[in-house]
């Protein structure tokens, strides 16, 4: 198959719709009982004659878990789109400089001392680790400029690695420390979407609506952005206040997925790399794309974790970690290389 029409197919947006909605189908329908798409459907319009047992399990445990999957997978892609538009680099994403761990430290925060402030309620959980995604970021930003003025890209991913390894010396700590609630924490750290139901996804909506619409109403400036930044100011946009909003949203989005499903790594790497190999570098493509390859990436990669090793379940970080790890070490290898 020649490669420009599989380029062709995969940048359709109906095309990676339907993907979307079979692998939605696929995650809903197998597991440890199987239902058949029939059922999937009586369910979603209310046909009586759906077995009681196949409604509860499609309503109360599957569609809820499938439905946080890809909205976790779509919102880490879009801030991987971001994070790699704005620092003009493919080897930017939320884990590799350090925002995901910053996020993950001050979610085990919240955990280890039982914060809950009562002006923020159940979300104190997502906000918290917002905040250390910020806080993080505008920190590993700054260390970068004060080491090399010019803030190479690698310079960014090796205090993003000094970064992921503070944050996991920190969350060790208070693993070690930890008494009953150890086991929520560490099942928490490896990345899953199990056992959440309706409340997750609830809890996470407002942050994915907020963050998504701040990034898909900035691809004029991601665009601009990818040519530098005197390039982006010589057409008009605000660089300062546009790079802010841009850092905000891929952070909310990063903290609020951290929290409800823990360190999920390298999606924000590989789908807008993929993509990007599909429908080039244009974010007013690139960034729909991509919100619906990730979305379908992670419903995929929940699916292979529940049921390659069933009746047990793997974390799905190990599952994206296992994909995303050896591409990273290609995409670094070949970066360094074009500067040598």
């Amino acid at each position: 198959m020649p490669k420009p029409f599989i380029q062709t197919f995969f940048n359709n947006y109906i095309v990676a719709s339907i993907i979307a909605i079979a692998a939605i189908l696929l995650g809903i329908s197998i597991g440890s009982q199987s239902i058949p798409f029939s059922s999937i459907w009586g369910t979603l319009i209310h046909t009586p004659t759906v077995p009681a047992t196949d409604s509860q399990i499609i309503v109360s445990i599957r569609l809820p878990r499938v439905v946080l999957a890809f909205l976790i997978g779509a919102a880490l892609a879009i801030a991987g789109v971001a994070f790699q538009g704005l620092l003009k680099n493919v080897l930017a994403d939320p884990y590799t400089i350090g925002v995901s761990s910053g996020a993950a430290v001050g979610a085990v925060i919240v955990f280890f001392f039982h914060l809950y402030l009562p002006f923020l309620g159940r979300f104190t959980l997502p906000i918290v680790s917002v905040i250390f995604a910020l806080i993080t970021l505008l920190f590993v930003l700054l260390f970068a400029r004060l080491a090399e003025p010019n803030m190479a890209m690698e310079t960014i991913v090796l205090i993003g690695i000094m970064m992921n390894a503070f944050f996991g010396s920190l969350i060790s700590l208070m693993v070690a420390l930890s008494g009953e609630e150890l086991r929520q924490v560490i099942g928490w750290l490896m990345g899953s979407v199990a056992m959440r139901g309706w409340s997750y996804v609830s809890l996470f909506f407002p942050f994915f609506v907020i963050g998504s619409i701040g990034l898909f109403v900035h691809t004029r400036e991601l665009n601009a952005f990818s040519f530098g930044e005197q390039a982006a100011a010589s057409i008009g946009v605000h660089v300062l206040q546009r790079k802010l909003f841009i850092l905000l949203s891929a952070s909310l989005l990063t903290g609020a997925a951290v929290a409800v499903s823990g360190t999920i790594g390298f999606v924000g790497l590989v789908i807008p790399h993929m993509t990007r190999l599909i429908c080039g570098a244009n974010h007013k493509r690139l960034l729909p794309l991509s919100f619906l390859y990730g979305g379908t990436f992670l419903v995929l990669a929940d699916l292979v974790a529940r049921t390659i090793v069933a009746p047990r379940e793997l974390p799905i970080g190990v599952i994206t970690s296992f994909i995303g790890a050896p591409l990273f070490a290609i995409l670094l290898f070949k970066s360094l290389r074009r500067k040598t």
